[in-house]
């Protein structure tokens, strides 16, 4: 009988935080949306060609990234979207990507193109001392290690169109080995030299109409895109213990050659299928749980027959499945990726297993012929979908997807992705559920960059995405999980009206009551607490934030131990009477209870002071 999905083991690694900037999609949540609505982002250029194109490409904060203009200039674009990526991941995870200096995170990064150096060759552009670190393709990976000051393995990879899966292959098993305890995984391509489309064309890989028909009949190959996927990886066991958001689970991977095939770009079947049995059997669960695969899928008239066969071998006619498997490609909506496809998979296909719905596969209308999808056990959705197996929470299973990245020479990779599993312990970031104590009615949002610009760009940004969560959870992820820089604008707000309105205002520069903005000193501020004695008190004070914080409640109740037997009364009764705490016998110690409990919440939220200072 085969192992169910679900069962955690020590070797399963979480993917705690995404990022992506796609053919229109410049973020997780409008990639997501795209997916849903079945849209396509391949459009016809002016010069004839199709292609998924990345809006804002040379755009890039020099100074954010602490790059000179030049040193910037003379970097391939592919590096700086590297950057960008791999910081909107971490902060996605909620870990402030500054904080990572000195540990073992590790970098890993797909990509092969090199149409930069190619540019920068045939141009008039003199040769600077910036040229080799600007054009090396490692560099996309060890610019992240340097800007954070990591200390983990930091390497690009390139199997051509495999690379990027190839890549979150390599970084799980760094994980696993404890060679990494933290793994940022990348995956870029942008095409600046024509003339790469043009070898492309040359091979008869691309589409002449200019759109992608994974598995249809009318199958005459694919159309490219640019662009980028970055994910954050962690030990699942770890992740679960942290409180982190955990998006799905890596239950296993692998990687292979065809090893000589009828030439060197055709694919083989025996080796895709060889690929997939090994991952399932490192996954530890059956080759017929899996209800969804993303594909390879480039609709080319050799290679989709030969993966279909090998799924349909390996997991569509797998003993034990009940329905055809599901298959899509994400090709169909952005265009071909090359080096970064199969990670761009890899974010759909958690995207898919995390909400429970499998998007339309697009230009789908009849199979190829040379494909017998019903022999085979497939089926290509074309509408949006529930989950194949709604019941799998009923029987123990959790929802299991697979994605399959193959490149031109050989080098197949797969990756089983399970949902995450349920867990009791509060996710890193949320600190109340709504209605289970009083919220306060004033919550502060701050938005910070290292310009003014910046901060009115993100308060952008911040306002499009607010309604995601709850206001305190989007008042607290802003200081803990974004790094906090010297420009900066606080938002004081009551309510969503009350935020939406504040970003606003920082956003379009306008003055408005409850809003606050000013250059702050970065690095060498230091913090005071000061106890006041008598007369800084009020009947009922604390008494709220000792229902409500459990770290509070613990410091009250050890001063109520300490004063046992000293005094007649009880902190919880005497704080909530005026009159009691009109007497000096009472209103000393209670003082003190309460000062000492606020510094210890404080302390337990990160605020330590350097100094104390006080009276009475």
């Amino acid at each position: 009988m085969a192992p169910k999905s679900g069962a955690q083991r020590s070797s399963d690694i979480a993917v705690v935080g995404m990022s992506c900037r796609l053919p229109g999609a410049p973020g997780i949540d409008e990639f997501w949306h795209l997916l849903t609505t079945g849209g396509s982002a391949i459009e016809r250029r002016a010069d004839g060609t199709w292609r998924g194109s990345l809006e804002g490409a040379a755009d890039f904060d020099a100074a954010f990234f602490d790059m000179t203009p030049r040193q910037a200039a003379a970097a391939d674009p592919q590096q700086r979207l590297m950057l960008e990526l791999g910081w909107t991941a971490l902060e996605n995870a909620g870990i402030v990507p500054g904080g990572l200096a000195g540990t073992d995170t590790g970098v890993f990064v797909g990509i092969a193109a090199d149409d930069y150096a190619a540019l920068l060759h045939r141009s008039a552009t003199p040769v600077s001392g910036h040229t080799a670190t600007g054009l090396s393709r490692g560099m996309a990976a060890n610019r992240l290690s340097y800007l954070l000051g990591l200390r983990g393995p930091s390497l690009a990879v390139d199997s051509a169109q495999s690379s990027s899966l190839v890549a979150v292959h390599l970084a799980c098993e760094s994980l696993r080995r404890g060679e990494s305890d933290l793994a940022i995984v990348g995956g870029v391509s942008l095409i600046l030299a024509e003339d790469s489309t043009a070898g492309m064309e040359l091979m008869g890989a691309l589409s002449p109409d200019g759109r992608c028909h994974t598995f249809d009949a009318r199958a005459n190959g694919y159309v490219r895109g640019e662009g980028g996927a970055c994910v954050v990886l962690k030990p699942l066991e770890r992740a679960l213990a942290d409180g982190d958001r955990v998006h799905c689970v890596v239950r296993g991977s692998a990687v292979n050659n065809d090893g000589g095939g009828s030439t060197l770009t055709t694919p083989h079947r025996e080796a895709q299928a060889a690929v997939l049995r090994a991952a399932y059997e490192r996954a530890g669960v059956g080759p017929d749980q899996v209800s969804y695969v993303e594909l390879h899928g480039t609709g080319t008239p050799v290679g989709d027959p030969v993966e279909a066969a090998a799924l349909g071998a390996v997991l569509g006619t797998a003993q034990g499945r009940n329905a055809p498997l599901s298959v899509g490609s994400v090709k169909t909506n952005v265009g071909h990726l090359e080096a970064a496809a199969g990670l761009v998979g890899f974010v759909k296909a958690a995207l898919c297993v995390r909400e429970g719905v499998v998007p339309p596969s697009l230009n789908h209308a009849t199979p190829n012929p040379a494909i017998p999808m019903d022999r085979l056990n497939l089926r290509v959705p074309t509408r949006l979908e529930p989950w194949p197996h709604p019941d799998e929470r009923a029987t123990g299973r959790l929802r299991l997807a697979g994605v399959s990245s193959f490149g031109m020479g050989g080098t197949n990779a797969h990756v089983v992705v399970e949902e995450a599993p349920a867990s009791e312990a509060p996710v890193a970031g949320e600190l109340v559920e709504p209605g289970a104590v009083a919220l306060p009615p004033v919550v502060p949002v701050v938005v910070s960059g290292r310009s003014a610009g910046a901060v009115a760009e993100l308060a952008g940004r911040v306002r499009e995405s607010a309604g995601s969560g709850g206001l305190v959870d989007v008042g607290l992820s802003s200081v803990v999980s974004r790094s906090v820089f010297e420009h900066r604008s606080v938002v004081l707000a009551g309510d969503s009206a009350e935020l939406s309105a504040g970003l606003d205002a920082v956003a379009g520069g306008v003055p408005l009551p409850g809003v606050v903005s000013g250059v702050a000193s970065v690095g060498g501020g230091r913090s005071v607490f000061v106890f006041p004695g008598a007369g800084a008190k009020w009947a009922g004070m604390a008494l709220g934030l000792w229902a409500e914080s459990a770290v509070f409640a613990e410091s009250m109740a050890r001063c109520e131990a300490a004063f046992e037997g000293l005094v007649e009364w009880r902190l919880a009764d005497v704080l909530g009477d005026g009159a009691a705490l009109e007497r000096e016998d009472v209103v000393q110690p209670a003082s003190f209870a309460v000062m000492v409990s606020l510094a210890a919440l404080w302390r337990s939220l990160g605020v330590v002071p350097d100094a104390v200072v006080g009276h009475s």
